[in-house]
Order: C-alpha cells, then structure tokens, then sequence
C-alpha cells in the first residue's frame, strides 16, 4: 500500500524515534482527550477511534500543539523549529528556551534575581526617607 501525502500533512513536521516516544508519553500523562489509546473527540459513540497523534509521528492534532505540547518546552522547541533560539543564563550559564527575546536567566535564577532586584529596590527607598 502506498503511502499518500496530502498537502496539509505534508507541512507538518516529522519525529524521530525519541520525540516520538516522548510525545506518546505527553500524551498518556497530559491530554485531556485520551482514553486508554482512543481519542475523546473524534469517539462517535459506537467505535472508539484511536488517538491519530499516538500512531502518527507527524503532529497532527491541533488541540496537542496548542494545549499539551508547550509544556514540554525542550521538545516544542525542537518539533516546531525554536530550537535554535535557546539563550544562556547570565548568572548561571545554563542554556533555556526564552519565553520572550528579552529573557536573560533561566526559570530558577530568574526567580532569585526578581528577589535580589526587589530587595535593592525597598532598601534604596528605605534609605531616600
């Protein structure tokens, strides 16, 4: 049997054997329209109808790239081309994916330095009475 590719599949992007394993395990712990292999939303109510996403390694759910997917920033960047814009972290040297292009410190060091910022900030302003 061969295999035919429409156009709107052929645009989405392809996974490796990796991501697609950890897609699958996504899509067991996170998606709210998987039950025991079959997909919630396209279920009729006769058949259950296998999750499409879970046999495909092509992402085809829009819903799963939407809603489930950037929780997994690592594997959202690299299916869906952010890849390459990882930043290093100004305190520690980590590599993270920003969420924004102003983004200086990964997710642990940013929370410390909003701290130290706030703590100058009270004692300048303790300081000026």
């Amino acid at each position: 049997m061969k295999k035919v590719m429409t156009r709107a599949t052929a645009d989405l992007p392809r996974m490796t054997e990796n991501q697609f394993s950890r897609v699958k395990k996504l899509l067991r712990r996170l998606y709210a329209n998987y039950d025991r292999g079959n997909c919630l939303l396209l279920d009729d109510g006769y058949d259950p109808c296998p999750c499409p996403q879970l046999i495909s390694n092509t992402l085809l759910c829009r819903y799963f790239r939407s809603a489930v997917l950037p929780s997994d920033q690592e594997l959202w960047g690299e299916l869906l081309g952010q890849a390459g814009t990882r930043k290093r972290c100004a305190i520690c040297g980590a590599l993270f994916l920003p969420r924004s292009n102003r983004a200086l410190y990964c997710e642990d060091c940013a929370g410390q330095e909003k701290r130290r910022k706030i703590r100058e900030r009270v004692r300048r302003h303790r300081a000026g009475m």
